[in-house]
């Protein structure tokens, strides 16, 4: 689902990707570099991964005012940094963001049953993957640029729809970002801005691998009628076809890439 070229420019936009210092986040904002957007990295602690992000993605700047890229610290379930993240953005860009990408959330490499999940646990869950979402897209409805090309993209998981034992804390924390999403693509209507829900299988990550035994990886492998692990690139493609301009009639809407992924 490939945009073409002159749909896909985004030069002039600024997007905010969260959690991009690694993984799906980095890859992302990578491929939103790539097609022309300034960019605000943000990060909770991989603060050495974000600072090399953004010098390698000036670095490679041509005929540009730098920065294009800048590192920014804040932890997206609290509010201060949320509105300080976005703040950061006008300040360096000039210019409201146009783009959230939230991709910020965490999972329990425990993978434990709900009967053994403890109320930390499920609190830290929701703490990062809901109440993270809700601040970011909260934000993001009160202050990206209006007058079309402003996009919201909530990264959710097809866990949501697979209903997997061992991901209860997760699927659930999810599964209210996909709600949400579906809501405040109503509530902006007449804003110019679309919210989606992107929610990948499973891809080859850090994040997946954690706690996964070979044969567990195998299994979800041998689940996907495409008979491999998704990569970090068949997330971006998609992503950015939806911020552009090409993606503008998709709103309100959960997108699960996973390949067909089934249990």
């Amino acid at each position: 689902m490939a945009a073409s070229t002159a749909s896909a420019n985004l030069h002039g936009r600024v997007a905010i990707v969260t959690g991009a210092s690694r993984g799906i986040g980095r890859e992302i904002a990578i491929h939103l570099r790539s097609l022309g957007a300034k960019l605000v990295i943000n990060y909770t602690s991989s603060s050495t991964q974000a600072d090399l992000l953004a010098s390698e993605l000036n670095a490679k700047a041509t005929a540009e005012t730098l920065p294009i890229a800048v590192a920014v610290n804040a932890d997206v379930s609290n509010p201060d940094d949320v509105r300080s993240l976005f703040g950061r953005a006008e300040q360096e860009f000039g210019t409201p963001a146009h783009i959230l990408i939230n991709c910020a959330g965490v999972s329990d490499p425990k993978y434990p049953a709900v009967a053994d999940t403890t109320v930390e646990d499920w609190d830290a869950m929701f703490n990062v993957n809901a109440r993270g979402a809700f601040l970011t897209c909260r934000e993001a409805a009160n202050r990206l640029a209006r007058g079309g090309g402003g996009r919201i993209i909530l990264i959710s998981t097809s866990v949501v729809g697979a209903a997997l034992p061992g991901y209860a804390a997760y699927a659930a924390s999810k599964a209210a970002v996909e709600m949400m999403g579906k809501i405040v693509a109503k509530e902006l209507k007449g804003s110019g801005i679309t919210v989606n829900c992107v929610a990948p299988g499973p891809v080859a990550t850090e994040l997946f691998f954690a706690g996964k035994s070979e044969e567990t990886v195998q299994r979800l492998v041998d689940a996907c009628p495409m008979g491999r692990l998704g990569q970090p690139n068949d997330i971006t493609q998609i992503i950015g076809f939806l911020v552009s301009d090409a993606g503008q009639w998709v709103n309100g809407q959960v997108i699960r890439v996973n390949g067909g992924f089934v249990i």
